[in-house]
Parts: structure tokens; sequence; C-alpha cells
């Protein structure tokens, strides 16, 4: 990959690595089996400006202008190393991008730094018990009263429920416009009429839970944008970060591949090493085929995107949905390798089988990426 990469970006991903190889990954087992939030690393990395990497500088960040290839390389680097510090760095990234692109100048002073520096943390609420795909069917509501606005409904499945200070929330603002009646806001955590329902247990664990408000009145400065841009505004923060999903899933596959080498090369069977029998051999080699294949998709959507690219939906979405499912296939291949080993709790193959499993779900489904890739492909063609 060197070859296509930029030397700010080497530098980008070799900074991370060196950190996910020396800190992180040492304690990936602890890090990957709790809700809790890990709250040295997520000083550690706001220190060493790789949070930064969401926040513009103007705001206490670390580049004049957000880079989605930075991002994508950061995440796949994280990810290798801890699918839970993964997601702390993206919610960071996730939960203030809509105050990124469309918050006003007060609204950026005020919110970023804090969550540039690790001190709060962020959160991205758009996900309903009715609305997943089908963002039409949002039922959280947002009454313009005065110098307020006033929220009832839920959502749920949102990662860092209940330790985010900063949450970014989709509500209608007209029932009847559908998506176009969408508005987003920023909802801090301690607003009256706002609660954390519950939090869940996953089958790889990490913070996340259900939100509700009740007559929860928020300043009408929270709100981002104008009234019935919040469609457009989650749309744009799915171009940045959609195709870094895919860029997760590429670095928990590269764990994978790794480990499979590793204990094929030790393991021995029938008088030689696993890793010498041809079987095996095709294994590792369509692994690294498929890994690296995403790799490229990842960057060309990231690559898009930075480059002012007025449509990027279909390349993220392409990124995105090769990437989860090559993956899947190299991680339960990696599991296939390893035997019995592979299926013991505990193992890191183990983990990264439960692990990888949710990213084929969130940040839209692989289902919905193959009609976005269908309708824009149709469209293209004339059909």
């Amino acid at each position: 990959m060197d070859i296509l990469l930029t030397e700010a970006e080497r530098r980008t991903r070799d900074q991370v690595r060196a950190i996910v190889d020396g800190r992180i990954m040492p304690r990936s087992g602890e890090l990957d089996e709790t809700t809790e939030i890990a709250w040295d690393v997520a000083a550690m990395l706001a220190r060493e400006g790789i949070i930064g990497l969401v926040i513009p500088a103007a705001y206490g960040g670390a580049e004049s202008e957000l880079s989605a290839s930075k991002i994508c390389l950061a995440r796949e680097e994280i990810a290798r190393g801890s699918a839970n510090i993964d997601l702390l760095f993206v919610m960071q990234g996730l939960g203030s991008y809509p105050i990124v692109a469309a918050g006003s100048e007060e609204q950026k002073r005020r919110f970023l730094p804090p969550i540039a520096r690790a001190e709060k943390l962020a959160a991205y609420a758009l996900t309903e018990p009715n609305a997943g795909s089908d963002l039409s069917m949002i039922e959280t509501t947002a009454q313009h009263r005065g110098d307020t606005y006033v929220l009832n409904g839920s959502k749920i499945y949102i990662s860092n429920a209940g330790v985010a200070s900063t949450y970014t929330v989709f509500a209608s603002t007209d029932r009847s416009a559908g998506t176009r009646g969408l508005s987003a806001f920023i909802v801090e955590a301690d607003t009256p009429g706002f609660r954390v329902v519950q939090q869940f247990d996953l089958m790889a664990p990490h913070c996340i839970g259900e939100l509700e408000f009740r007559d929860c009145a928020i300043p009408a400065a929270n709100l981002l944008g104008a009234p019935g841009e919040g469609f457009k505004i989650a749309m744009r923060t799915f171009d940045v970060y959609r195709p870094s999903v895919g860029a997760a899933a590429i670095g928990m596959g590269q764990a994978a591949l790794e480990e499979a080498v590793r204990h094929a090369s030790t393991r021995v069977q029938f008088g030689k090493a696993l890793i010498e029998n041809q079987a095996i051999q095709f294994k590792i080699a369509d692994m690294a085929m498929e890994l690296d294949a995403a790799r490229m998709l990842v960057l060309r959507a990231a690559r898009m995107r930075d480059a002012g690219a007025p449509q990027v939906a279909k390349e993220a979405s392409m990124a995105k949905l090769f990437a989860t499912e090559a993956a899947s296939r190299a991680i339960d291949e990696s599991v296939q390798i390893h035997g019995g080993a592979g299926v013991r709790r505990g193992a890191r193959v183990e983990r990264l089988y439960r692990q990888i499993r949710a990213l084929r779900i969130y940040e839209g489904a692989s289902e919905i990426q193959r009609l976005i890739i269908a309708r824009h492909v149709r469209k293209e063609l004339g059909g």
C-alpha cells in the first residue's frame, strides 16, 4: 500500500501502528471484553493527536481540514489492536462530525475542543426501535417553542450511551415531510428530560444502549444547520465515516490473517507445519488478496471525498460492503485454520469472530449498501 500513500499519510499510519503495537495490543483482551470506557487510552490518544484527526485544528484537532484517508488509515491500525478502542476513536468523529459539517462557529468552539482532548465523549443518535435503514420512519419529534426545541421519542443501539456528554440527535421537525423534515440537534447529557433507559449486552461487548427524550427542552441555538437539513447532514457524515467502517473491518481481518500465519507456522500436523499444506496456503492467499482489494476500495472512497467529489455514496457503499464481507470471510478462515483452538473463549480469533459481525450491520447493513450501489449504477447506465 505504501506506493499509494502520501508521505503524510504514511507518517500517520506508522505513528498509529507504533502506538497500537506498543500500548494497545498488549491489553486487547482486557480492553475488548468490557463495556467500560478506557479513559486512560482515550487520554493517551488525545495527547498523541490521534483523536485530533477527527476534529479540525481550529477547534483543538490535528488537521486543518479533516482527511477521510487519514481517518481510514488510523481506524485500520486501531481496529487491528482493539475493537473497543476503535469504537472510542470513531465515535469521537461520528458524534462530532455533524457539528464540524453544519455547526455554527459558536457551536464548534463550545463543543469540539473537549471532544478533541477526550475530556468529553461524543455520540451519534440516529437509530430508533422502528427506524433503522429507513430514516423516513423516525418518530422522535422536535417541536419549536419560542427559544427552545422540545424533543420527545427514543433512540436505540447508541454507542457511548450513558458515558457521552455530547449527543448529536436526529429528530423530525415536520412529520409530514419524511426525511425532508429531519433536523439535527446537539443534546447535552445533563439536559432535563433526557435519560439512558438501558444498556445492552452484545456478543462483542462495548458501551451501547437506549435513550429516551421526554419533554426534553434544548436551546434553539443547539439546532445544527437549518430545520429540515438533518438527512443531508447524516448523509454527509456517512460519506466520511462509512468507508472507515470498511477500514476497521480490514484491521480486524489483518489481525486474523496475522494470527492464521502465526498459528499455521508453528502447528505441526502429519510431520510438517500446517502452512506447508497447500489447502492452508490457498486460504491465506485468498485472505491476503481480498483484504488488499478492500484497502483499494476504501482508499478510493476516502480520496474522492477528500478531493471534494460531489457524490461518493456509491464508492463509500462499495468500500464498506466489500471490506466488511471480505474481513468476515478472512476471520472465519482464520478460525478454521486454528481448529479447536479458534473457538476457545478468549482466543484472539474467537474474539475477532464476534467483533466483526456488527460491522456488516451498523452504518447501513450490507443489503442497504447493495441497494445504494445498484441505484447509482442504474442511474449511471441509464437503466
